[in-house]
């Protein structure tokens, strides 16, 4: 029978004191004579993730071997659990689920347990990259790159061919982008920076009322041409308003007067001045009466079918009012014909441009901005787009003989006058 022995646990020791276990991984070592082991530790002792990290290195004539205690080749009951190792007649005895190295004394029959590492020694291949190398370089790529290179190994052919795909377009929009840096940098040398952004913000500043005017023709060699009449009222549109042209000249004083309070001054001082007989009074009289249903609609919220029968408007000319200068909008399952604040700048470039027309080319901007209710800064912001001069018209002089108030007054000249616009900087209030 054999002798009982005692446990005897060690005093404290420190982490170098520690022995080392190690096991092979590719089988059992015959001997042992023929390694020789190194023992490193992590140098940063101040870390405290890092400082307890150590790495076992034995080397042999044919194969190398590593072993550490971090990483994923490491075991984890390194962390989890210990276990009591004691030595016996050469024979181990799995005690308790700690890693300890014990030696047994004959004398005494006591054993002294000190605690322990286990490593494990994986052999190491010249010229193949290690587990953490690969680890690193995949986390460099990105998820992307991480899924296209699963398509590319394991991926179905369909899946391939969209990869190839994708590839092939994005170096063709890289391309792309490449010649249009390039090409934005040949403009930016032969015009300047400052000279195209001056540009920008006048177009940005004229675009939100350039979509809204009258065809324009810039080029054209007379005034009358550059906003043609025809583009505004069409022949089929102008004959159609005879009838409607013919009662509008034949008003009488009162009448005059109700359409003055009505609002429409703009169509009384121009059939005040109609021309006494012929072809110019027949389109005076006919342009007036059109210039009355875009007043009326500018101020209407919505157009329905029976606008401008009091005024026995045509049905063409009640399409085309409806077509050109209201938005179609569905609610409660019908159709409505709105007149947005963008269609009333509509309304007021066809006016200036049919006034044009009627005036010998020079339009009352002050009468016309009360007419259709916007502001006069709106008015001559139109004015402005459409390229007209402005000016004022001459002061006149009330009865106490001090002035009253000026008319401004916009005329077609050639060549259209470009307004720089002015990009007004507020300065922030500072905070006390």
């Amino acid at each position: 029978m054999d002798a009982n022995c005692t446990l005897v646990c060690c005093e404290e020791e420190r982490e170098d004191d520690k022995a080392v276990i190690v096991q092979f991984s590719n089988g059992t070592l015959r001997n042992t004579q023929q390694l020789d082991f190194s023992f490193y530790k992590n140098v940063d002792e101040t870390n405290p993730r890092k400082k307890n990290r150590r790495l076992l290195v034995a080397e042999s004539d044919r194969l190398s071997y590593v072993g550490n205690n971090f990483g994923t080749g490491s075991l984890k009951c390194n962390n989890l659990c210990k276990y009591y190792v004691g030595v016996l007649n050469k024979e181990t005895m799995l005690l308790c689920p700690r890693y300890y190295v014990g030696v047994l004394n004959k004398e005494t029959m006591r054993m002294e347990v000190h605690n322990a590492q286990l490593f494990n020694m994986q052999p190491v291949i010249p010229g193949e990259s290690s587990t953490e190398n690969d680890a690193s370089q995949n986390t460099d790529l990105t998820y992307r790159e991480k899924v296209d290179s699963l398509i590319e190994a394991f991926g179905t052919n369909k899946q391939k061919r969209a990869l190839t795909s994708r590839r092939l377009n994005q170096v063709g929009s890289e391309t792309l982008q490449s010649a249009v840096a390039k090409a934005a940098h040949t403009i930016i040398d032969q015009k300047g920076l400052e000279a195209l952004q001056q540009e920008v913000v006048q177009a940005e500043s004229q675009s939100e009322v350039s979509h809204y005017l009258p065809p324009c023709y810039p080029d054209a060699d007379t005034p009358q041409h550059v906003y043609l009449f025809d583009d505004i009222l069409s022949p089929v549109e102008y004959d159609v308003l005879d009838a409607a042209g013919s009662k509008m000249a034949a008003l009488t004083p009162e009448e005059l007067q109700n359409l003055t309070d009505e609002g429409c001054q703009s169509v009384v001082s121009q059939l005040e001045s109609l021309p006494r007989e012929g072809v110019a009074r027949e389109r005076h009289a006919r342009c007036a009466f059109y210039l009355l249903l875009l007043l009326k609609l500018a101020r209407q919220k919505n157009m329905t079918r029976k606008f401008g029968q009091e005024e026995g408007c045509p049905r063409i000319i009640h399409i085309k009012l409806m077509r050109t200068f209201t938005v179609e909008t569905f609610n409660n399952g019908r159709v409505h014909y709105v007149v947005s604040t963008s269609m009333r700048v509509k309304v007021a470039a066809y006016c200036l441009a049919l006034l044009l027309h009627m005036g010998d080319m020079t339009a009352d901007l002050t009468l016309l901005h009360r007419d259709l209710g916007v502001t006069e800064k709106r008015m001559v912001e139109v004015a402005k787009s459409m390229g007209l001069t402005l000016s004022r018209h001459g002061c006149v002089t009330g009865d106490d003989g001090g002035p009253t108030a000026e008319n401004r007054l916009a005329s077609l000249r050639l060549p259209l006058v470009k307004y720089q616009t002015f990009t007004e900087i507020r300065k922030r209030k500072k905070m006390h």
